[in-house]
């Protein structure tokens, strides 16, 4: 990274300076430079004397200075010449370098913390040392957003996602793998999640009109404080997972909107199998067929009303009370009445979850 960024800055100032500038590394290789053709030269120059302290040292009519004010510096500017105004241009290319370096790597090590932080690739106690460290505002509250594509992400999508919220200092964009982004974004005080589905939809929808790319998102809760972010972003895959089976429709799902779902999420599917055969005793629920089943469906949309349901369906409320009455036959479960109702349709949620074969985390 900081070759890469140092060979922007040397190309920038080579106009201004009239003289051959570059970079080499700890081990006398030009990593960098105004030559173009120069770069990868090796045995450059040996480092050991450069690097030894922050003195401007003149070597084969090239002036070297250590780049950054730092005390185990890794690289050396150089200038062509040995003159006063070649060791100004050595001080100024240093001090330029060596900040942008800087900032650049401070930047890096907080992305790559949070990164950590909700992988948990970093123990507990060590959370609270590197959050000093990096200068981290522990008492602000975050949440963790889950960025899928269904297609490999590429490089261009993390760059647009970043381009929508530019404040690296506040809100972490994250590659977790080929398909998932990670979005730590910092919440002000007064927001809720309702506020970030709205933001989740403009994430949607620009990557939408930008990379003609589908893309579902998670929402976990918001959370204080470093130590809690893995819960969120544990909650935003868990959305993801369950939207997938109970909400295929939705491109946003929130962990806090999950309801029963996330209950039936973390249960053993074979207390789920247990819970099946225990309810249909009197037989399968694979027995019923799919008009049967929208049937169920719109009853409950309607929230057990007959006429409403009948006149949704436009059948004769005669027709739907006979249809109910076949599906107390077949199950032993009324569903005009409300008990036997929630247990019909925690029982189809059951029966969802385990055709999915869900994935846990």
């Amino acid at each position: 990274m900081s070759n890469r960024l140092f060979q922007g800055i040397i190309h920038q100032m080579k106009d201004a300076i009239d003289r051959t500038i570059g970079v080499v590394d700890s081990v006398g290789t030009v990593v960098c430079c105004s030559d173009l053709g120069r770069i990868g030269e090796t045995g450059f120059v040996d480092m050991k004397d450069i690097l030894s302290s922050n003195e401007i040292k003149v070597i084969g009519g090239k002036t070297f200075l250590a780049v950054g004010n730092q005390s185990h510096p890794d690289s050396a500017v150089f200038v062509d010449g040995n003159d006063e105004n070649a060791a100004s241009f050595a001080r100024l290319i240093s001090i330029s370098l060596g900040g942008i370096k800087q900032y650049y790597d401070v930047k890096f090590d907080r992305n790559n913390f949070v990164k950590n932080v909700i992988l948990d690739n970093i123990l507990p106690g060590d959370i609270y040392l590197k959050t000093r460290e990096l200068g981290f505002n522990n008492e602000v509250s975050r949440c963790a957003i889950l960025i899928r594509t269904q297609e490999r992400a590429e490089i261009s999508i993390s760059e647009s996602i970043q381009a929508l919220f530019p404040d690296k200092n506040k809100d972490f964009v994250i590659n977790i793998n080929e398909t998932d982004i990670a979005l730590i974004k910092e919440v002000r005080q007064g927001n809720e999640i309702k506020d970030l589905e709205k933001l989740a939809r403009s994430i949607v929808d620009s990557l939408h009109t930008e990379h003609y790319v589908n893309t579902i998102i998670g929402i976990g809760t918001i959370v204080t404080g470093i130590k809690d972010l893995p819960r969120s972003f544990k909650e935003s895959q868990i959305a993801l997972e369950v939207g997938k089976v109970f909400d295929t429709e939705k491109t946003i799902v929130t962990y806090e909107n999950l309801g029963i779902a996330r209950l039936i999420y973390q249960l053993p599917t074979t207390l789920c199998e247990m819970f099946l055969r225990e309810i249909f005793k009197k037989g399968s629920i694979v027995g019923l067929d799919h008009e049967t089943l929208f049937t169920i469906q719109k009853f409950f949309e309607n929230n057990l009303n007959v006429s409403e349901t009948s006149r949704k369906l436009f059948v004769h409320r005669n027709t739907l009370v006979y249809r109910l009455e076949k599906i107390k036959k077949l199950t032993g479960l009324d569903l005009r009445e409300f008990d036997d109702a929630i247990v019909f349709k925690v029982a189809l949620m059951v029966k969802k979850y385990l055709d999915a074969k869900p994935i846990k985390y």
